[in-house]
């Protein structure tokens, strides 16, 4: 469509173009916000709900995942899972990723990337492709499209999803982008995810003045609790960050943890990994000979092998001690002890009154 302008013909998308600089301004208030420093990365979970029926292999693709294994640990479903499972239309999964920091936001790390196919527009890309969990202003801002009516078959396009690296209450957490569902509140969200300061902190995150601004749809930043380790900050995964009812795979493949947080005790619960015979690992025992994951108890003290870490030629282990009397806790233990060294005294003393009476 033309328009003229001092005698000039004008293209009409000079004005489309301008109003969509306008809505990139205006949709960047509601990415995450991400005050780290630059270039810092981190692991992040977002939603996915396809509005037709697909397979975890084509989500795989779709969000270039590298490995199935990280799909499948992201929703806490069987290794043996195949990559052929149909996925049904409106069924939510998380797709985990590389999230990074700049100008106080943060996006994912150059994943997902999406090849433009005949019929595409960056609306539909935005809506259709991808569910809505960005816009099209924000890929063209992402990729420096002048005009975004005027794309190419076969052009390649980073799509940048909402993610953040920020530690939440002084504690690391893994940010979450969840899609609203209808009906939900913002308390039951932080009850239902074990937000720290409750519903505050996600008004707070999400930049929400009221409850009531909650919109089914939106894609919410929901920081979730992650699962202690041992991890030092030596070590290339630290820090290692494993939300509840997940799991993932490090060392290079050779280590599974997952976080249970009902049966752990909110500890990262790691072991060797089984998912590939045929990878050579280095050595995934501790000084005791036991294996990370094993754990051994005598005489009310279980001693354990716990994952610490790793480097470019070895696994880190450490063994860990601590008091654990099955059907009791330390503070019966005590007691028991303060018994005995009492009944202890009081015998002592009855056998010296009985001498003294001889």
């Amino acid at each position: 469509m033309f328009f003229i302008l001092n005698g000039k013909p004008r293209v009409m998308t000079l004005l489309l173009f301008i109003m969509s600089v306008m809505m990139i301004m205006t949709s960047s208030e509601a990415r995450f916000t991400c005050n780290s420093p630059a270039r810092t990365n981190c692991s992040a979970l977002i939603d996915y709900i396809s509005i037709n029926s697909t397979t975890l292999s084509e989500i795989q693709t779709l969000f270039g995942v590298k490995h199935l294994r990280d799909l499948l640990g992201a929703n806490a479903l069987s290794q043996n899972t195949l990559k052929t499972q149909i996925v049904n239309a409106n069924q939510k999964i998380r797709i985990p990723f590389t999230c990074s920091c700049s100008n106080g936001t943060g996006v994912s790390n150059g994943r997902p990337v999406y090849t433009v196919v005949a019929g595409d527009g960056l609306d539909s890309i935005a809506r259709n492709k991808f569910a809505g969990l960005v816009t099209y202003q924000e890929i063209a801002a992402a990729n420096s499209i002048s005009d975004p009516n005027l794309i190419e078959v076969g052009q390649n396009f980073t799509i940048p999803l909402p993610c953040s690296c920020d530690d939440v209450d002084g504690k690391k957490v893994v940010h979450y982008g969840l899609v609203v569902e209808s009906g939900s509140s913002v308390e039951g969200i932080a009850q239902k995810y074990g937000v720290s300061s409750g519903a505050d902190t996600l008004l707070r995150l999400n930049k929400l003045a009221s409850p009531n601004d909650l919109k089914a749809g939106a894609v919410l930043d929901v920081p979730l609790p992650a699962c202690s380790s041992n991890i030092g900050n030596n070590s290339i995964d630290y820090p290692l960050l494993v939300s509840n009812a997940t799991y993932v795979f490090t060392a290079s493949n050779c280590v599974k943890c997952s976080c249970d947080a009902a049966n752990n005790n909110w500890t990262l619960n790691c072991e060797p990994s089984s998912s590939d015979s045929n990878q050579i690992c280095p050595s995934r025992q501790c000084s005791d000979s036991s294996f990370i994951g094993n754990s051994t108890t005598s005489n009310c003290n279980r001693q354990s092998c716990v994952y610490s870490g790793y480097n470019s030629s070895a696994i880190f282990t450490t063994v860990l001690s601590e008091r654990a009397c099955p059907g009791s806790s330390g503070h019966s233990l005590k007691m028991m002890t303060g018994f005995q060294d009492w009944f202890w005294k009081v015998s002592v003393l009855i056998l010296f009154i009985c001498h003294l009476v001889q």
